[in-house]
């Protein structure tokens, strides 16, 4: 198991980054005033200069991807239920994501910012979970129906 905690480390670090990117790229997108926003001007004031705050906000994605791919390692034990997977790795992400959010400047530093931030992670958590959840009951499903046919 640790082996394969390590090696969808070493993957979710690059993929973490990846997406970070693609999401800053999208949101200067959005904003469409022709400039790249790599990240919040909060954190550049926080880190003194934009490439301080960019290497910083990269080195965080990575934190979060590799955390979100060790924590997947859950979905692998079997004596689980899937209300006991899906609660334990619920709250490993949030102990990773909630504090990185907060110190990289991903939420606004209110109530209501944290707020809105915590609805969002879960509102797109719980998207996330059945939309696996049907795919997989999908697949499963196949499965057996292709066994079922094989059988007679």
């Amino acid at each position: 198991m640790k082996k394969e905690m390590i090696r969808r480390g070493c993957w979710g670090l690059f993929a973490g980054i990846a997406i970070g990117f693609i999401l800053s790229l999208m949101i200067s997108i959005c904003i469409a005033d022709g400039t790249f926003y790599p990240v919040r001007p909060e954190l550049v004031d926080t880190m003194g200069n934009e490439l301080n705050a960019v290497i910083l906000q990269t080195v965080l994605w990575g934190v979060v991807g590799a955390g979100f791919a060790m924590a997947s390692v859950v979905w692998n034990i079997d004596g689980w239920s899937l209300a006991k997977q899906t609660g334990i790795y619920f709250a490993i992400v949030c102990v990773i994501m909630f504090p990185i959010a907060y110190f990289g400047n991903w939420m606004i530093h209110s109530i209501g910012g944290v707020l809105f931030y915590v609805i969002l992670f879960v509102f797109i958590f719980v998207l996330a979970w059945i939309a696996q959840y049907l795919f997989w009951k999908g697949r499963i499903r196949k499965m057996n129906d292709t066994v079922e046919t094989s059988n007679e």
